[in-house]
Order: structure tokens, then C-alpha cells, then sequence
């Protein structure tokens, strides 16, 4: 099968189907138009941009570019983390903990997926190493915003009673183990939800796209459930690293609750 190749005429005929849904929102007084015609813009630019960029990287870019290109995607998730908080660590740790948190995991599974699953030679070769990591910093960054999230926002709603635990002896670990638990259980449930109905009621993007380019629909399974296990493990890697980081970081050497540390 052919790939079908798409016209600029095809995307604006697309776009159109956006445009009227702001259109419609306009009618219906939802505040959202702005918004829609907005990230029509933008999306459109920053993939063209994205697409101009791997061109050239895939092609004839030295290696030190495409490391370059990993960590400039690797601070931007940092910030999306740190600028998702209602409650965010103050100082250098509101931006650390969730890019640590990311690069430990996101990182260490691409790593180990180019090297020893598809045991690429080199291993970062950019049309692979580019797209998985992105999967794998975009899925993660989800379930380690979600996660601290929820665990800075729990704390803080709970605070006597944590204080109320640490003064009948409990250690640090002990008093916030339960708000620690749910943070976690919070940040995992989007990728436990996606991968339940995977294939079922969904149809997820990469094999979508895969089957659209004309390879074969086993092939494309084979990669969409490689990607899905690879993404679980990160997030879940990634927010149970970001978890403990952060309950670290809301207890002194004295194990004394320090809201304060939180903006």
C-alpha cells in the first residue's frame, strides 16, 4: 500500500473543522474561540517547525546537536511540570524535582529500549531516539505533574493531621504515607485508563499513524504495545522518583512538617 500524501489544501480543509468549532463556542458564549483558533496557530507552526528540525537531524546533523535537542526537550518538560503546580517548591527545587524525576526515568527507558529491545547500532540514531524520547518526556511529564500535584495540594489540606501523626511518634515516611500513596495512584491512572482500552475503544496514535503510512497493521500492534509498556514504566518510574523527592523535600532533618518551602 501507498502512502497517501497530504496537500496543504487537505490541512486547511482540516483546520476548517476547527475554525468552526470556534465558531460555534463563539455562538455559544463559551469564552473558548480565542482559545481554539490560538492552538490551531500554534500547533500548526511548532510541528512544521518540529518537522524542518528532524529533517535536518535525521539527515546530516552532528551528534551534539541531537544531544542538545534531547535536553532543550527535556528543561521544556521541567517547566510544564513546575508551571502545572497550584503549590510549587520554592527555589531551584520547584523546577528540579519533576526534570530529576524525568530525566532518571524518561532517560534510562529510552536508553535501555534503543540498546537492548530494538538494539539499534547506534543506538542514537535521531529518527528513533528523537520520537521515543518525546513519547516517553510527554507521558511522563503527565503522570509527575499529576502526582506532585496532588501531593503538595493533600498536604497541605491535611497538615494537622500530619503534625497530629508526628507528634504521636510517627516518623516522616509514616505521617505522609497515605497522601504519598494517592499522589501516586493519581498520577498512574491516566496510563492504566489508556492502556485498558487500547485496541478496544481507541486505536492509539503511533499505530494510528503507522497504519496510515501504509505498514502493516501486526507491525504497527507490535510497536503500539512496546510504546505502552515503555510509557507505563516511565510514568510510573518517573512519579514514584518525583513522589519521594518531594515528601524529602517537605520534612527538615528533624522531620517537622515545612509547608513553608511551598509557595
Amino acid at each position: 500500500m501507498n502512502p497517501v500524501i497530504l496537500t496543504p489544501f487537505d490541512l486547511a480543509l482540516a483546520a476548517s473543522l476547527v475554525v468552526f468549532s470556534s465558531f460555534l463556542s463563539w455562538r455559544l458564549r463559551l469564552g473558548l474561540e480565542r482559545s481554539l483558533l490560538i492552538a490551531v496557530l500554534r500547533s500548526a507552526l511548532q510541528l512544521s517547525l518540529l518537522g524542518l528540525v528532524l529533517h535536518y537531524l535525521f539527515n546530516e546533523a552532528p551528534l551534539i546537536l541531537i544531544f542538545a535537542l534531547t535536553f532543550v526537550m527535556l528543561a521544556i518538560s521541567g517547566y510544564e511540570v513546575f508551571r502545572r503546580q497550584k503549590y510549587r517548591f520554592k527555589g531551584l527545587w520547584g523546577y528540579g524535582i519533576g526534570s530529576i524525576s524525568m530525566l532518571i526515568a524518561s532517560f534510562s527507558i529510552t536508553l535501555l529500549a534503543l540498546t537492548t529491545i530494538i538494539e539499534l547500532d547506534p543506538w542514537y540514531q535521531p529518527q528513533y531516539l528523537i520520537p521515543l524520547l518525546g513519547m516517553m518526556l510527554g507521558n511522563t511529564m503527565n503522570g509527575v505533574s499529576i502526582s506532585l500535584d496532588n501531593l503538595t495540594q493533600i498536604t497541605k489540606n491535611r497538615q494537622h493531621e500530619i503534625e497530629a501523626r508526628l507528634i504521636l511518634g510517627q516518623s516522616a515516611d509514616e505521617a505522609i504515607y497515605d497522601i504519598k500513596r494517592d499522589a501516586l495512584r493519581s498520577g498512574l491512572i491516566p496510563i492504566i485508563n489508556t492502556m485498558s482500552i487500547a485496541g478496544i475503544v481507541s486505536i492509539p496514535g503511533m499505530m494510528t499513524g503507522q497504519i496510515l503510512a501504509g505498514n502493516s497493521p501486526m507491525e504497527a500492534a507490535k510497536y503500539q504495545i512496546l510504546i505502552l509498556f515503555l510509557i507505563a514504566a516511565g510514568t510510573a518510574f518517573g512519579s514514584m522518583i518525583a513522589c519521594s523527592l518531594g515528601c524529602k523535600r517537605l520534612f527538615d532533618e528533624r522531620m517537622r512538617l515545612r509547608l513553608e518551602r511551598l509557595t
